[in-house]
């Protein structure tokens, strides 16, 4: 007997997504926007809202979205007195991108280009010429880096351009893969500490006519993803990192821009069985997966060849009433990587690919146990990941 209408479940439908705001409003437009305001030759201003200076300073907070800062006004009082500055003064947040991760945004800012342009659709993904799960931030295993991201970063065009280009950030992250594929150019400053980052910052910022310096703080994401979001850990981080933003802000030289702006905003799920899923246990959404990418709120599944519709058909059934869950081709079509996705790049995007509506993610306690043990979690695209500030200090 046909179940009463009033019992059927009621599947998300992929086209009710909200999909960045690329082109106009996310993070791949902001170098592109700050350059062309200083005159490199091939950009165009794609955030109306900023106004150019010849002096910019990108400061990135990771996993400190929009939504944090406007619920903690007293652990971090300058950030949250700027969140009208956000956006050349419109108040309003920009958006990361999908999926809300931080090898994806920090290829996104570096290269101005959407996902599925720069070719870091997520955490993990697969490489379609050997087959393997590619982890993109950890650069696991080992991949030629400038041929997984062929495209040239805005840092390296600026400089080129003769604008000072400088990224201050702690020294482990001088020589690695990602920093090659997504921030080089100009000079790296290895600073092991946020107030020396800050300083430096400041003074590279006032050692060019026309300048463009990219800093970076990474412990307010650890904490969160080890305590959650709603811990003193984690609040004892954004108290450190306010007042580095405020440091940073009280030395800017004449004729500068800070943006203060985050890859991701976090969420803090609950343990127990309906919050958490662990695909590692579950046989229904194992059956014909192959390899299963992504993290727990934004998972790329990649199904055993000729499964591709039985895998989608699944995943819909037991999943689409908390996630957004999409064939490769309907995620592409409905704009999740950005207006265009290059073919290089469409492999490594999974046959299925789920997106989480509700406060739920998709864990491997097997294959992750330690991204499953996480507190805070991102990836998707709701309001609390996906925006994130564009907050403005000029001087």
């Amino acid at each position: 007997m046909t179940q009463p209408s009033w019992q059927d479940p009621v599947l998300l439908d992929v086209r009710t997504a909200p999909v960045p705001e690329y082109g106009g409003g996310s993070l791949a437009d902001l170098l592109p926007t700050l350059v062309a305001g200083q005159g490199v030759p091939g950009f165009t201003a794609a955030i109306p809202e900023l106004t150019p200076a010849d002096r910019n300073c990108v400061f990135l907070i990771d996993g400190l979205g929009w939504e944090q800062i406007a619920a903690h006004p007293d652990e971090a009082p300058f950030l949250h007195a700027l969140l009208p500055t956000s956006r050349g003064g419109t108040g309003r947040p920009i958006t990361a991108g999908f999926p809300a991760t931080t090898a994806t945004s920090l290829a996104s800012v570096g290269t101005g280009l959407p996902p599925g342009e720069h070719g870091l659709p997520g955490y993990a993904a697969r490489n379609p010429e050997t087959g393997e799960l590619m982890n993109q931030l950890r650069w696991q295993p080992w991949t030629p880096p400038t041929e997984w991201q062929p495209h040239p970063t805005v840092f390296a065009l600026a400089d080129a351009a003769g604008v000072a280009t400088a990224q201050v950030s702690a020294p482990a992250f001088e020589r690695t893969p990602l920093t090659r594929v997504a921030l080089s150019g100009g000079s790296f400053l290895g600073r092991l500490s946020g107030e020396e980052r800050m300083d430096v910052a400041a003074e590279r910022l006032a050692a060019g006519d026309r300048s463009l310096v990219y800093t970076y703080y990474s412990e307010v994401d650890a904490k969160g993803h080890r305590f959650g979001i709603d811990s003193d850990a984690w609040r004892g981080q954004l108290m450190y990192v306010d007042g580095l933003a405020r440091r940073l802000a009280e030395q800017l030289p004449p004729r500068s821009a800070l943006y203060i702006t985050a890859d991701h905003g976090m969420i803090d799920i609950p343990f127990d069985e309906r919050s958490r899923i662990d695909f590692d246990e579950d046989w229904e959404l194992r059956a014909g997966v192959a390899l299963l990418g992504g993290e727990g709120r934004a998972r790329h599944v990649y199904a055993v060849p000729g499964a591709e519709d039985d895998v989608l058909a699944v995943w819909r059934e037991v999943l689409g009433e908390q996630f957004w869950v999409a064939s490769r081709d309907e995620a592409i079509e409905a704009g999740w990587f950005g207006p265009k996705t290059d073919e290089r790049v469409r492999g490594r995007i999974g046959d299925v690919v789920a997106a989480a509506h509700d406060d739920v993610v998709i864990t491997a306690s097997v294959n992750e146990p330690h991204e499953s043990e996480m507190v805070g979690m991102h990836g998707s695209m709701t309001p609390v990941e996906q925006y994130v500030p564009l907050l403005e200090v000029r001087s």
